[in-house]
């Protein structure tokens, strides 16, 4: 639970930082990032990739969250 936490924020960190939304604070940040890597591993699963290493699972993530911030953008 701790790890989830802690990797949600630093996701949401970087997926802040590339999506140029650097507003909020670490619970946005959490909360992007552990819905944002669901999103990734949903989305990486439907195109019929799966992630195995760290690298790997980052990458996958950090795009769910960027996917996810994108989605929020464009619904409000």
């Amino acid at each position: 639970m701790i790890s989830a936490l802690i990797s949600g924020a630093i996701i949401g960190w970087l997926a802040g930082h590339i999506m140029d939304t650097r507003r909020g604070g670490w619970i946005r940040n959490i909360l992007v990032g552990v819905i944002g890597s669901s999103l990734g591993t949903f989305l990486f699963g439907l195109l019929g990739f799966t992630a195995h290493g760290l690298i790997a699972e980052l990458v996958v993530s950090v795009t769910g969250a960027c996917v996810f911030i994108w989605l929020i953008g464009r619904l409000f």
